[in-house]
C-alpha cells in the first residue's frame, strides 16, 4: 500500500503505474474521496478538542453555568456521533479504493502487454538435445512408477496427482539439498501455517486482485499459495531492531492454488495443478532502495545458482509491467528449458516491494535517528515441487528410458540412475 500523502504528491505518477501493470483504478475518485474524508476527520477532531476544553471547565464553573456546558457537551457528543457514523462508510469506500492502488515500478521495468514481453537477460547452459526420441516427463515417470494421474484425479480430481516411489523419493531429496544449499547463505529455516486470515493475504497483495485463484474455508480462512504469506504475516504490528536487517527466513509449506481461468492449459503433467510444495525465500531489510536492489539481485541469483548445481538449462528474464504484481517495484523470472515442449518454462519469480507490503502489514524499525520507518520486503522462490521434476527428468532421459538423477542430489536420493 503506497502512503496517501505520497499518493497526492504523485498522482500523475500513480496513474502511469496503473497504465504500466494493466491495473483497472480510479485515482481522481480516490483524491476525492479522500477530501471528504480528511474534511469529516478534522470536523471531528475540532468538536473532540471542544469537548476536551468544556469537560475541563465543568468543575469550575457555577451551578448555572456547569448546565449549560453539560448540555453543550451532549450537543457536541450527538455531533460527533452522527459524524463519525458518516465516516465508516467513507472509510470503507476509501480503504477499497487504497487497496487497489498499484506500487511504482522500477524505471528498468519495461512496457508490454503479457509475459510474451518479458524480456531475456541471461540463459546458462544449452537446449538439450537427443539423439533419440525423447519422451515426455508423464511417459517417463508413469513408466518407472513415479506418478499416478489417474489414481490422483479419482481421488482429487482434475490435476490430481500421487507421486509415488522414485518420485516421492525424488521430491524429498531435492527439498533436502535445497534446504543444505540455501542454509548454507544465511537463512533461518521456517515451517509456516497454512491456513491464514484473510488480512495476511491482504497484506501481500493477493487480495482483493487474486481472489478467484485462491482456496477459502467455511470460516473465512484461507489456503496460501505461497509461504510468502505466512512469513510476511509473523512481525505484522511489530517494531523490529535495525540491527536484525536483513531478516533472511527460508520458508517450506504445501501450497494451494485454484488454477481460476486456466482449465485449458497444461491440462496433462505436473506444470500447473492445484497443491504441491515450495521453498520460498522471504527476506525484510532496511527502508532503502539501494539496499532491496541489492538483495533482489542476491536472492535471484541464490536460485540461479541451485539451478546451475544441478545442469538444469535455464534463462532469467525481466519481467514487463503487464506481468509484474500490484505490489512489486521489480520481478524476475528463471525459467528452465522443457524439451518436450521446446521451450523455457517458469520455475521462479524473485521480487522486491520496497514498503508496500509492510505498510499493510505494519512491520516497522527505528532507523539510526529514532525516527520510525517501514522496512522492505523481497521474495524469491528457492524451488517448487512437483514443477521442477517435469525440466529434470526430461533433461536428463538416457536413450534406454533410464533418467538420470543429477550428481547433486545423488547423496540425497540414494543412487545416481532411476529405472
Amino acid at each position: 500500500m503506497l502512503d496517501i500523502k505520497f499518493i497526492r504528491e504523485n498522482a500523475d505518477l500513480v496513474k502511469e503505474a496503473a497504465r504500466k501493470k494493466k491495473i483497472t483504478v480510479d485515482v481522481d475518485r480516490l483524491l476525492s474521496v479522500d477530501d471528504e474524508r480528511r474534511v469529516l476527520m478534522s470536523a471531528i477532531e475540532a468538536k473532540k478538542a471542544e469537548q476536551n476544553k468544556v469537560s475541563e471547565e465543568i468543575p469550575q464553573a457555577d451551578s448555572a453555568r456547569r448546565e449549560s456546558l453539560i448540555a453543550s457537551m451532549q450537543t457536541l457528543k450527538a455531533e460527533i456521533g452522527a459524524d463519525e457514523e458518516k465516516l465508516k462508510p467513507l472509510m470503507e469506500v476509501w480503504q477499497a479504493l487504497m487497496l487497489q492502488v498499484p506500487n511504482i515500478p522500477d524505471m528498468s521495468v519495461p512496457d508490454g502487454e503479457s509475459d510474451a514481453d518479458n524480456v531475456e537477460v541471461k540463459q546458462w547452459g544449452e537446449q538439450t538435445r537427443f539423439e533419440f526420441t525423447p519422451q515426455s516427463h508423464t511417459d517417463l515417470m508413469v513408466r518407472h512408477g513415479m506418478v499416478d494421474f489417474e489414481r490422483g484425479t479419482k481421488v482429487h480430481g482434475f490435476r490430481g496427482y500421487y507421486l509415488m516411489g522414485d518420485g516421492a523419493r525424488l521430491s524429498w531429496a531435492i527439498w533436502n539439498y535445497a534446504n543444505d544449499f540455501f542454509l548454507a547463505k544465511g537463512f533461518e529455516p521456517l515451517l509456516v501455517p497454512t491456513i491464514v486470515r484473510k488480512s495476511n493475504l491482504y497484506g501481500t497483495g493477493h487480495l482483493p486482485n487474486d481472489a478467484e485463484d485462491v482456496y477459502r474455508t467455511q470460516d473465512d480462512d484461507y489456503l496460501i499459495g505461497t509461504s510468502e504469506v505466512s512469513t510476511m504475516g509473523l512481525y505484522s504490528d511489530e517494531v523490529l531492531d535495525q540491527a536484525q536487517f536483513p531478516i533472511k527466513f527460508l520458508a517450506f509449506s504445501p501450497c494451494y492454488r485454484r488454477e481460476a481461468g486456466s482449465h485449458g492449459k497444461d491440462v496433462k503433467g505436473l506444470i500447473r495443478v492445484h497443491e504441491f510444495f515450495k521453498v520460498e525465500q522471504v527476506v525484510l531489510c532496511e527502508a532503502s532502495h539501494a539496499e532491496s536492489v541489492r538483495l533482489h539481485e542476491w536472492i535471484n541469483r541464490n536460485t540461479e545458482e541451485f539451478i546451475e548445481s544441478l545442469g538444469i538449462p535455464y534463462r532469467t528474464v525481466l519481467n514487463c509491467g503487464a506481468d509484474i504484481g500490484q505490489g512489486q517495484v521489480k520481478k524476475y523470472d528463471i525459467e528452465l528449458w522443457v524439451p518436450g515442449e521446446g521451450k523455457y518454462r517458469e520455475i521462479s519469480s524473485a521480487s522486491y516491494f520496497h514498503d508496500f507490503q509492510t505498510r499493510r502489514f505494519n512491520i516497522r524499525y527505528r532507523d539510526a535517528e529514532g525516527k520510525m520507518r517501514y522496512a522492505h520486503s523481497l521474495n524469491c522462490t528457492a524451488i517448487p515441487t512437483p514443477r521442477i521434476l517435469v525440466s529434470l527428468v526430461e533433461n536428463f532421459q538416457q536413450a534406454d528410458g533410464t533418467v538420470r538423477v543429477p550428481e547433486a542430489l545423488v547423496k540425497y536420493f540414494g543412487k545416481a540412475v532411476i529405472g
